[in-house]
């Protein structure tokens, strides 16, 4: 599973820490950097908390554009 950039760019964005964001998602920071390191595959609930915190929608934060 590739890095998740774009989650981790619209945190940064916000200036908010992983362990900030995990608060705002009832997870924990661990939890946080897996998802952006490509290391957990979340489910779709967290995905959308996630989505809610960084003001992103699904497809801004977690579609993969199919390489050619």
């Amino acid at each position: 599973m590739p890095k998740n950039l774009k989650m981790k760019a619209a945190r940064a964005a916000m200036d908010l820490s992983q362990e900030q964001l995990a608060k705002k998602v009832s997870v924990t920071r661990q939890t946080i950097s897996a998802v952006e390191n490509g290391d957990y595959n979340p489910t779709i609930n967290l995905c959308v908390a996630i989505c809610k915190a960084l003001n992103k929608t699904l497809d801004e934060l977690f579609w993969e554009e199919e390489e050619k």
